[in-house]
């Protein structure tokens, strides 16, 4: 079996642990296993009684239901599939749903696996370019021009990783007719749905308004709990949850068992753990318009409207040698776009954690040295 590198990660293997300043990072503060548990008095001991045998393949029922409660109206508990992590789950419904010689259409500049993995597996992917020019907008027009008879599904991302772009409720509505009208999967991967800036954008679930939506969800974005491991995808498509019940038996079979415990105890905190998140992202971008407003020499700054990370422009630099040097000079660690195949001008900064305001004062220092915008 062939594969492509996954760039992003390696690129983390390589720095996320040895960089002095995460200044580029996708998940929002996290917390720790008391912090979680002292949402909900008695759970510390219902963590102890957890039984440490294998669970339900699905994902217990119990976190299931509470998934189905809290963030879908139309989508059940028993189409619901939990795995370990959204990265699971994705490479799941490639493998599992689609056949070589099938045909995706694939918003861009993106997550590498929404495209990598199809095409590791023999599958033809259209880039769905986002327009940089227009706030990362998409050209829905556009997508009458990709469309082949091979096509089998659109692959979304809402809210955007890397630039924080939000469709309105019209444009969102007219993909899914377009999906619908051509008989399309629409896989959406809505790991950051419940982190909009302003809470009255937020977009329904794929899954609940298109009877062949497959929609992506994970604590590790929109809850800051990345390190339990759990993702899921909820569809009512029949078909789609039977295939991807019989691939996930070749996968981790089940999920951590302590894992899901925690799991369900925050997605009951929904409320409580994304009004936490951007609590944090709100005050940290006002800190960014600050700073890229004083170096707008510099930068090409567009706010995104959700999410944790965003997508600046440099001026007539090299994202990968800026963020190279910037690494090497200050220990802060930003993401070029070269690594999401994305061209060599703008890079990915993340705003979910605490310490933005104490990061930002070192990257201000270092451009207003000589040799700072090499």
């Amino acid at each position: 079996m062939t594969f492509t590198p996954f760039k992003l990660e390696r690129y983390f293997a390589q720095h996320e642990f040895t960089a002095r300043y995460l200044l580029c990072s996708s998940d929002p503060e996290s917390m720790s296993v008391s912090d979680l548990l002292a949402y909900e008095p008695g759970s510390s001991e219902g963590l102890a009684r957890t039984w440490l045998g294998y669970t339900e393949y699905p994902g217990a029922p119990a976190l299931r239901v509470q998934l189905a409660k809290e963030l879908y109206t139309a989508t059940q508990s028993d189409q619901i599939i939990v795995h370990t992590g959204a990265q699971e789950a994705i490479y799941s419904f490639m493998n599992a749903v689609l056949e070589p010689g099938d045909h995706l259409i694939v918003h861009m500049p993106g997550y590498q696996s929404h495209y990598s993995t199809a095409q590791d597996r023999g599958l033809a992917v259209t880039p769905w370019m986002a327009r940089e020019s227009s706030g990362w907008a998409l050209d829905i027009d556009e997508l009458a021009t990709l469309i082949r008879p091979e096509t089998k599904a659109l692959v979304v991302c809402f809210p955007h990783n890397p630039t924080g772009y939000l469709p309105s409720t019209d444009e969102f509505d007219a993909i899914i007719e377009f999906a619908r009208r051509h008989g399309l999967m629409l896989f959406s991967d809505e790991v950051y749905r419940g982190l909009e800036l302003d809470p009255a954008h937020r977009l329904p679930a794929a899954c609940d308004v298109y009877e062949r939506a497959v929609s992506l969800g994970a604590l590790a974005k929109s809850h800051g709990l990345a390190g339990l491991r759990i993702g899921w995808v909820a569809t009512r498509d029949r078909e789609v949850l039977r295939r991807m019940s019989l691939f996930k038996d070749y996968l981790t079979i089940s999920n951590s068992a302590p894992s899901e415990y925690l799991a369900t105890i925050a997605v009951r905190q929904t409320d409580a753990l994304t009004r936490r998140a951007t609590d944090i992202t709100r005050a940290n971008l006002q800190v960014l318009d600050t700073f890229f407003a004083r170096h707008e020499a510099m930068f090409e700054w567009r706010k995104p409207l959700a999410g944790t990370i965003a997508f600046p422009r440099l001026r007539n630099l090299s994202a990968y040698e800026f963020c190279e040097t910037l690494l090497e000079q200050t220990g802060v660690l930003l993401l070029p776009s070269t690594l999401l195949d994305y061209g060599d001008a703008n890079f990915r900064i993340g705003f979910g954690r605490k310490n933005l305001p104490q990061i930002l004062p070192i990257v201000d220092d270092y451009l207003g040295k000589p040799g700072g915008t090499r």
